[in-house]
């Protein structure tokens, strides 16, 4: 392959890579994934158009990625941050945070590292999302109770934090 071939290339990946980019921040993961998929969707596209489908090598993809940290395009730590702020906003806790970012592919040291330094009060979160669920006063007998003990559960907050709600928080 010529230079002036694999410059192209590398050019128009870039591109897709900017393109994606520009939607939302992403781990590390979550974009070379999508990346291969724009790739193998242009190599679709073309061989569609009777063209000659270009073939993407995965040196290109770390090409590009490399590139990507270099100019700070890409980041896995500031985007946990990002992702912890943004998901506690929505109403989740700390365990179902840590699981998505797990499947986002970060890693698990710097997930319990972003969780530790971010200040947020996660039994005052919790108590926020079952009031905005539930309302005030949070139900005391104990079939409401586990009710709200479940929300709480499947929105990913710890149960000392579920537990605290109720007697911290008896108004």
């Amino acid at each position: 392959m010529s230079e002036s071939t694999e410059r192209s290339q590398f050019t128009r990946l870039l591109d897709r890579a900017m393109r994606i980019l520009a939607m939302r921040d992403h781990s590390e993961m979550e974009f070379r994934r999508k990346l291969n998929l724009s790739a193998e969707r242009a190599a679709l596209y073309a061989k569609n158009k009777s063209q000659e489908p270009e073939q993407i090598s995965p040196e290109q993809i770390d090409r590009v990625v490399a590139w990507c940290y270099e100019n700070r395009y890409l980041d896995d730590a500031h985007f946990a941050e990002r992702f912890v702020a943004s998901r506690s906003r929505k109403g989740y806790g700390p365990q179902r945070i840590r699981m998505e970012l797990g499947q986002k592919g970060i890693d698990k040291a710097l997930t319990d590292e972003v969780l530790s330094s971010c200040e947020i009060d996660w039994t005052r979160q919790a108590f926020e999302v079952a009031e905005r669920k539930f309302g005030l006063p949070l139900p005391s007998d104990w079939k409401e109770k586990s009710k709200v003990q479940r929300y709480l559960m499947t929105k990913g907050f710890f149960s000392e934090d579920i537990r605290a709600i109720f007697s911290k928080f008896d108004e």
